[in-house]
């Protein structure tokens, strides 16, 4: 191991399996584990925490989520909408066609969520877009990128937008590589928990987005939560009530 592979003071260049071509069947067994690791992690609690604030609204939400991967956040959004009786429209995008195709195959038939292979700013929807969400996207992008996205986010969404990523150190590290070996995970899942903990953020680092991209800092929430969770929230105040 090199001598710098424990540096959590920066984001590290490294490239995770889950990116690299590979066939259907080996992506499809990979988010199915990964399916397991979001509910053993509490990976959807900050998320449906945030859309509690829009349960009030009186027309269904367009939600949109970057990055769906194997669509188990638009199900459980799902699940929590129809509970909590919120109308909403789910969608989601993803670049690579295995993950949109797993999605639809884990979603079933019972379900109305939308799923689309392609590049989010790219996506010009038949209705605008409400909110949008990401679940453990942005540290799949270069520090340029995420710029750019928050940007495209802010344009496109009209009441806010929500990410939900990996907050770098080494208590994360150490706790998910851990885990990921009791569980006996998938082995892209073994080795990318960990390379994904090390591409994660530090608050600091959303700061500087943030300051990049346009955004005063009063604008948007950027907080920890248990779990090696970093969050980003940005609440725009054109309410139901003003439109």
């Amino acid at each position: 191991m090199q001598s710098d592979a424990l540096d959590f003071s920066r984001r590290a260049q490294l490239t995770e399996l889950m990116d690299e071509p590979c066939s259907y069947a080996e992506l499809r067994d990979c988010l199915r584990d990964l399916m397991h690791v979001n509910r053993t992690v509490l990976t959807y609690a900050p998320t449906l925490e945030w859309l509690g604030s829009f349960s009030g609204e009186h027309q269904p939400l367009h939600i949109v989520d970057v990055g769906c991967g194997a669509g188990d956040m638009l199900r459980r959004i799902e699940q929590w909408a129809r509970v909590k009786d919120v109308g909403v429209r789910l969608t989601g995008i993803d670049l690579n066609p295995h993950a949109t195709r797993a999605a639809r195959e884990f979603s079933g038939n019972d379900t109305k969520i939308e799923f689309v292979t392609g590049d989010a700013c790219a996506y010009v929807p038949e209705i605008g877009i409400d909110l949008v969400i990401s679940s453990l996207f942005t540290h799949h992008l270069s520090d340029g990128e995420i710029v750019e996205f928050i940007r495209w986010m802010d344009r496109v969404a009209r009441l806010g937008w929500f990410v939900n990523d990996l907050r770098r150190g080494r208590a994360p590290y150490y706790g998910f590589m851990l885990l990921a070996n009791v569980m006996r995970w998938h082995r892209f899942v073994r080795h990318d928990g960990p390379v994904s903990v090390r591409r994660g953020f530090s608050l600091d680092d959303w700061r500087q987005y943030l300051s990049a991209a346009g955004l005063a800092e009063s604008d948007v929430a950027v907080y920890t939560r248990r779990m090696g969770r970093l969050c980003v929230s940005r609440v725009k105040q054109q309410r139901s009530e003003g439109l």
